[in-house]
């Protein structure tokens, strides 16, 4: 399996799907192995963008098992600019078209994508605000600070009734708003101390160290006529030098061998060197489907999404099919990890964003 998969991520960078492409896969009986293709390293610190949704939902569990908070509170408790929503009447209509939300936004509507914020994926008054205040999410590292951008969002209604919709994204920045105030304001330092430090990923976080520059590769994306080009430096940008503002509603970088062991904890039931970091019960509602089948329209996400998936708490889960039981999730720049009920898992970087050629390498290596 291992000569093949090989063979599949060297024939993918020969023929430009990414200049280069570094797995790891294990399992909980087995340790874990490294491959890599073209000039990716496997010591690279990468973007992994929505890669940092699984991480934002464990550290919200580990919380919820420490008796910080509950699924159910109401987010507005920690973030009172999300009090007193308005909702539109129809997601697509005029924004002052609006009615009271007759429910709070809670931690469980954060973790499932059913907050009323997200992307809209079609062209509306809603999508254009968000595109004129910043708040529209993208492949561009986050424009504003945490503290601006949730008072920008809280200016537009919500989309739909929270709990009655599904739209993605934005509730994980609420999230990492919500953690960052709730762990006293320092969301590095909590993620650090709580989840990377035990589970060895010492090269995990929101930026790259002036030092460790060097190991950050630069980004591309294929035009539509195939070629790629550099979108973002190595070395250099904002991953190196971010912003001087809150990132807790930002993502992380990371390397394979970090994540992988992050990937490993969620395989082995939680447990990590003796330790248990997540409850079972717990670990089974992230890993389990949340979305209620009339909550997954064909607007509220890219085609043939639900297509045999669902979603739990920051990660999508196959629900029917040969692969029913496998979750996980994929950042924007071409990396991926799933996890399979047997106990083996997989995780991917590459530094180019999705689209056709990325889609048919996942297709293939998983």
């Amino acid at each position: 399996m291992t000569s093949e998969l090989q063979r599949v991520i060297d024939r993918h960078v020969a023929q430009g799907t990414a200049p280069g492409i570094v797995v790891a896969t294990g399992s909980t009986e087995e340790p874990t192995r490294f491959l890599h293709a073209g000039d990716l390293s496997i010591d690279a610190i990468a973007r992994i963008q929505s890669m940092t949704k699984p991480v934002l939902a464990v550290a919200t569990l580990r919380l919820i098992q420490g008796g910080m908070l509950t699924l159910d509170d109401p987010v507005e408790r920690w973030v009172p600019e999300l009090a007193n929503r308005r909702v539109l009447r129809s997601p697509d209509g005029p924004l002052e078209d609006t009615i009271p939300a007759e429910r709070p936004i809670t931690v469980r509507h954060l973790l499932t994508n059913t907050s009323g914020y997200g992307m809209m994926t079609s062209d509306c008054p809603l999508q254009r605000a968000m595109i004129a205040n910043q708040t529209q999410a993208g492949q561009e590292p986050v424009a504003l600070g945490a503290q601006v951008w949730v008072a920008a969002l809280s200016d537009l209604p919500l989309a739909f009734q929270p709990g009655t919709g599904w739209r993605y994204h934005h509730s994980f920045g609420l999230l990492g708003i919500l953690l960052s105030r709730l762990v006293g304001g320092d969301l590095a330092r909590h993620l650090r101390e709580d989840i990377f430090a035990p589970l060895g990923m010492h090269d995990t976080g929101y930026t790259v160290p002036t030092a460790q520059a060097h190991r950050l590769p630069a980004a591309y994306r294929h035009l539509p006529n195939g070629p790629l080009v550099e979108v973002e430096p190595a070395g250099s940008g904002f991953y190196v030098a971010p912003a001087d503002f809150d990132l807790s509603h930002a993502e992380l970088v990371s390397t394979v061998s970090d994540y992988a062991a992050f990937a490993r904890m969620l395989a082995a039931s939680g447990w990590h060197g003796g330790q248990r970091l997540l409850e079972p019960g717990l670990l089974e509602l992230m890993r389990s489907d949340q979305i209620p089948q009339e909550l997954k329209t064909a607007d509220s996400f890219f085609p043939g999404f639900w297509n045999e998936t669902g979603w739990g708490f920051g990660v999508a889960v196959q629900t029917s099919g040969a692969q029913a039981g496998r979750y996980g999730w994929s950042g924007g720049l071409g990396t991926n990890v799933h996890i399979d009920p047997d106990g083996s898992f997989q995780v991917l970087f590459t530094q180019v964003e999705m689209g056709p050629q990325l889609m048919g390498l996942l297709a293939e290596v998983q």
